[in-house]
């Protein structure tokens, strides 16, 4: 590997400190719905009621996700209040440990020059920034799992009897039940396969009988015990509660079997429709711009397997993130986030192959980098200009003020400036997107808009606002943003019996979609509209609702009321 690739110390920290910002500009766009308003929701509840113990989701028993992320943002609620960067902000900080952590791994057994682009490249991979924006369960794996696998690795560096060792142990597993309380069972395969497949592959297989792994199992299995008690005290404890349609449902079998063997093998209450080659093609756009030289990375690591040469300095990255990588192709529930927990990995792979280059070779993709970053700054203006957002010319003068600094500072064709270039490329997109557009597109959130104007109101205390959705489960729509920022209490109500018996101190304040509404009305409740409220599911964007000039068409509307009883 060449040695000469180091990045000066004041660009990598200039660069760094970019990145940084980049991924900081997702903390001031609303929170998006459907799932980032409904986790939320739970949160929210959690802090205001205190009860640690029970989520909850549409006022009912909540299962589906484990606790970590919710008691993690419920105490920042606490801390700074219920607002979008209170929630936004503890998944922000530990993909920033994320970072820091591929940093410390990457230096352990590669150069310098291989730690501080696998840094870059972890903050400008495309899917990693968005979720910083959409926040979910994602950006607190990120840095666990990461995290768990440096202590491991340094464990396994060391002897039994080396100062620390039962440290790096226990913060190992610590880690990992923390991700195991945020995701399941399947966070020990990227955590466990890497370790494992470096240990065959340089014939160090013993270490599988160490007695400290076994330790570190036993830890991890002890970390886990909080999660353990909440299911059981919420969902074993109490068999007659109705979840997914069923009594008599365990939470502790959910959270070891169902919530993820049941997703791979589409057995359990949660479904979907797996694609062999799902990842193969999202990978392609998840991790731009770096997805090429990924896949030739891994592919030069695997062919140097095959053929017994050019052998790695370490095979964690490449087994943790292939072994993920076919285990969710494999899945039958697949979305494209799933594979943000392993960006760590792929960042490192893509890093050791760009810092081996010949300078000339180098130079070639510095060329070919250059012109994926150019089409991330058209697409950049190409949305502007179709979206007409407020402060146009603001944001084309951001555009144009950061292509001509990248072209004034990056004018060679070194690792330095291939690095510089992307950066450049990656935050023109997001600052778009999070300064400009998301700050527009989101108002479309009708539940956000009502609960703003409710705020508005001088009324104090706020009164109840009635959430009126017909039918079963936690639904959708744009309620849960509506539960989250309105200041005043929210309640479900699923059913004309439900809104009858909420109506009897008198009539209500009620939120709901328009067609529901007259549906209402048509079987003679009062209604007086309010205000009527545009939506659009924003997390699923079309051209005809990007484009300003087709946008009406897309929107359905949302409607705050006055509803009266059938007998006023």
């Amino acid at each position: 590997m060449t040695q000469t690739y180091v990045l000066p110390d004041r660009w990598f920290y200039a660069l760094t400190a970019v990145g940084v910002l980049l991924n900081a500009t997702g903390l001031f766009p609303p929170v998006l719905e459907p799932d980032g308003a409904l986790y939320a929701c739970i949160a929210k509840t959690m802090a205001q009621s205190g009860d640690f113990v029970n989520l909850y989701a549409v006022g009912a028993d909540w299962l589906d996700k484990p606790h970590f992320p919710f008691w993690v943002v419920a105490a920042s609620f606490r801390l700074f209040g219920v607002n979008t960067v209170a929630y936004k902000l503890p998944a922000l900080l530990f993909f920033l440990a994320g970072v820091v952590y591929t940093y410390r791994f990457a230096r352990l057994m590669y150069t310098k020059g291989v730690a501080q682009v696998a840094v870059l490249v972890l903050l400008t991979a495309f899917h990693g920034v968005l979720s910083n924006s959409d926040v979910r369960a994602e950006p607190y794996l990120t840095g666990l799992i990461i995290g768990a696998v440096y202590h491991f690795w340094r464990v396994y560096c060391g002897s039994d009897r080396a100062p620390g060792q039962w440290l790096q142990l226990g913060l190992g597993s610590l880690l990992t039940g923390c991700a195991l309380m945020t995701k399941g069972v399947f966070v020990l395969v990227p955590i466990g396969a890497g370790l494992v497949l470096h240990w065959l592959l340089t014939g160090n297989w013993r270490e599988l009988l160490r007695p400290r792994w076994y330790g570190a199992v036993a830890l991890s299995l002890l970390f886990t015990l909080p999660e353990i008690y909440c299911l059981y005290q919420q969902f074993d404890l109490h068999p007659e509660k109705v979840v997914f349609g069923q009594t008599g449902v365990s939470g502790v079998r959910f959270f070891f079997w169902d919530s993820q063997f049941g997703r791979f093998f589409n057995t359990g209450p949660i479904k979907g429709e797996g694609d062999k080659f799902f990842f193969v093609h999202t990978l392609l756009w998840a991790f731009l711009p770096w997805s090429l030289p990924l896949y030739l990375g891994v592919g030069r690591a695997v062919a140097g397997l095959v053929k017994r040469r050019n052998p790695l300095p370490e095979y964690v990255s490449l087994g943790s993130g292939l072994a993920t990588f076919v285990l969710f192709s494999l899945s039958g529930f697949q979305l494209p986030h799933y594979m943000n927990i392993v960006f760590p990995f792929f960042a490192i792979l893509t890093a050791q192959y760009l810092v081996s280059l010949s300078p000339a070779v180098l130079r070639r993709w510095t060329l070919g980098q250059s012109v994926i970053g150019g089409l991330l700054v058209v697409l950049s203006v190409g949305l502007l200009l179709v979206a007409q957002p407020d402060y146009l010319s603001g944001a084309l003068g951001w555009v144009a003020a950061m292509v001509l600094a990248t072209m004034l500072l990056f004018r060679t064709t070194d690792l330095l400036s291939l690095m510089g270039r992307m950066v450049a490329a990656v935050l023109v997109l997001f600052g778009v997107v999070n300064l400009f557009l998301y700050p527009a597109w989101l108002d479309y959130m009708a539940g956000r808009t009502a609960a703003r104007l409710v705020n508005e109101q001088p009324a104090r205390p706020r009164p109840v606002t009635l959430l009126y959705m017909p039918g079963t489960g936690v639904g959708g729509g744009s309620f849960w943003s509506y539960e989250f920022y309105a200041s005043g209490p929210a309640r479900y109500v699923r059913s004309d019996s439900a809104v009858q018996a909420q109506l009897r101190p008198g009539p209500q304040l009620t939120f709901t979609t328009a067609a529901d509404a007259d549906s209402l009305a048509a079987r003679g409740f009062g209604i007086r509209r309010l205000a009527t409220l545009p939506y659009f599911h924003v997390s699923t964007l079309s051209y005809e609702f990007i484009n300003k000039q087709t946008r009406a068409k897309t929107l359905e509307p949302y409607v705050l009321v006055q509803i009266r009883s059938r007998a006023d």
